[in-house]
């Protein structure tokens, strides 16, 4: 039956957009009733002075609506509008592209709504019967279902919810491996400072060693020239008045006090030298503690990527069972939108016996 109306029938406008039907149950959320973007085409029919509103999915029709004078269409958001067909009980949502198609479908549904609203005035008795049929058809209300702020976008892909649960899930472990990274590059700086301090303090305990064999060689040569030039007072003064002067004592004495002092400070500069190998061993210790810390941090590393990879593993088996769950409630859905179908097609031969 539904051929023959096509042959008599004309296409008048068409546009590309997502089809939704209202959920029966809820009356709130949207039901996607194609996959992707269809032809939804207003058609006229002049031997009934009839307009409808057809969009067909494959082989079956998604949309078989007769325009009436009461039906209105609602924007509710810059690229989606809805209108309620009390006769199929459901309300219509179409997702455009763009905003301008959403205007032209707009505009076109309101002229044909006046058109058909016109061809009721002219014909009574079409008037009577679709009064009647009105009558007799369970009434639906035509206000728009309620809407979220940001319009039907956040509708149009909540059978993927379960993807973006795994997805936060996977970008959270993901953070967390960065963090990690970030934790890993920073203890490589600290180490490779630590070997560059290392590197220089050990180039300076070298130099420090070599000053210190040649200061011991130069201690010993003071120290022996002292024990000398001590045993020359000793010898003077154990001759008595065949010494030398007062004044060549005064002199071996300062020397002997000169070279006790540099032997002091000779002594201080060992003690510094033996403080910062004590500095050096310290630093070796940080070394190989952050050494410990790198290699724990690796050990998470390798933890958060088998994490990871067990998140994936488990978002496509969920993707997996969300695709069988798709296609058995596509099918579903398919035979029922058959059965609506022939049950319209049932309901039109009605109203052609009745017009009879």
């Amino acid at each position: 039956m539904y051929p023959h109306h096509r042959e008599r029938e004309q296409p008048i406008f068409s546009a590309r957009a997502h089809v939704f039907q209202i959920d029966p149950t809820t009356k709130r959320n949207w039901i996607p009733a194609s996959k992707h973007a269809v032809t939804v085409s207003f058609f006229y029919d002049a031997n009934r002075n009839v307009y409808r509103i057809i969009s067909v999915g494959g082989t079956k029709a998604i949309i078989n609506c007769t325009v009436t004078p009461s039906m209105t269409f609602t924007k509710t958001s810059q690229k989606f509008g809805q209108w309620a067909d009390s006769r199929a009980n459901t309300v219509y949502g179409l997702g455009f592209a763009t905003e301008q198609q959403l205007h032209q479908f707009s505009d076109k549904f309101k002229e044909v709504k006046d058109a058909a609203r016109l061809a009721r005035e002219k014909s009574q008795d079409k008037e009577l019967a679709n009064t009647a049929l009105t009558i007799a058809a369970p009434q639906f209300s035509q206000s728009p279902p309620v809407m979220c702020v940001n319009g039907p976008e956040d509708k149009l892909f909540r059978s993927q919810s379960a993807d973006i649960t795994l997805a936060s899930e996977k970008e959270r472990i993901k953070k967390m491996l960065s963090e990690g990274s970030i934790c890993e590059m920073n203890l490589e700086a600290e180490l490779f400072t630590l070997q560059d301090s290392n590197s220089k303090l050990v180039a300076a305990l070298h130099e420090a060693n070599a000053n210190v064999e040649q200061w011991k060689k130069q201690l010993s040569a003071y120290q022996e020239e002292t024990e000398r030039l001590r045993e020359q007072v000793a010898e003077l003064e154990a001759h008595g008045g065949q010494g030398p002067s007062d004044l060549l004592k005064d002199e071996l004495t300062q020397s002997l006090e000169e070279l006790e002092a540099l032997l002091k400070a000779k002594d201080e500069e060992i003690h510094i030298l033996q403080s910062k190998k004590a500095e050096y061993h310290a630093m070796e210790h940080e070394r190989d503690e952050a050494i410990h810390r790198l290699r724990e941090m690796e050990m998470r590393n390798s933890e958060l990527e088998r994490r990871i990879q067990n998140t994936e593993q488990n978002l496509n088996n969920s993707l997996e069972d969300r695709d069988r769950m798709d296609t058995e409630i596509q099918r579903a859905i398919e035979i029922l939108d058959i059965k609506i179908f022939d049950l319209n097609d049932l309901r039109q031969s009605l109203v052609k016996l009745i017009d009879k």
